[in-house]
């Protein structure tokens, strides 16, 4: 069986740490796993007005939550700002969890990885993550967990993780969060 997981960055800046681990992430899955990147930096702020009528529910919703509903479990992958998730995440949360009783997170297996160039690794953040997962009722894997500090000097110039023993923890990160999958669809 091939599973498909939504890889979703929480930063929207080019370029970013979070985005070049992500992909390095994606290449790190075996063959029964494709990856869909899923963007979030076009999504509307939630509202929920919005949906009160469907020809009022922006397209930029109707398609993440398609695209979403689509995939068998979620990874997030993101950054800390100021001590707290960013922004763009917490929406996508909230697009994605409404109108109520039609949430596209309930029961999706996740992994959080967070990072940050400072020393903590984005604690703070994956930890907001994980609160309003658990109340998404996303299955969220809880060993290992993966906080990468000081990721700036975790890449390479093309992006990639440079560090042989940061490769080989993520990659272990991957291959749990593969079982992680398998173990939830058996169910």
């Amino acid at each position: 069986m091939i599973f498909k997981v939504a890889m979703i960055v929480g930063s929207l800046r080019n370029n970013s740490y979070s985005g070049q681990v992500a992909d390095s992430l994606a290449h790190m899955f075996s063959s029964r796993v494709e990856v869909h990147r899923i963007p979030i930096g076009e999504l509307v702020l939630y509202n929920p007005d919005l949906d009160e009528e469907i020809s009022a529910t922006p397209e930029s919703w109707q398609s993440f939550r398609e695209s979403m509903r689509a995939c068998d479990a979620v990874m997030f992958v993101t950054p800390e700002y100021n001590r707290a998730l960013p922004a763009a995440l917490k929406n996508a949360l909230d697009v994605g969890s409404r109108p109520y009783g039609e949430s596209i997170w309930n029961n999706k297996p996740g992994c959080c990885i967070s990072l940050s160039p400072g020393m903590i690794g984005g604690f703070s953040a994956q930890h907001q993550l994980r609160q309003s997962l658990v109340t998404l009722n996303v299955r969220v894997m809880q060993q290992p967990e993966a906080y990468l500090s000081q990721v700036h000097k975790l890449l390479d110039d093309n992006g990639a993780v440079s560090q042989a023993d940061t490769r080989e923890f993520l990659q272990g990160v991957v291959a749990d969060f593969e079982q992680w999958i398998s173990i939830l669809s058996d169910k």
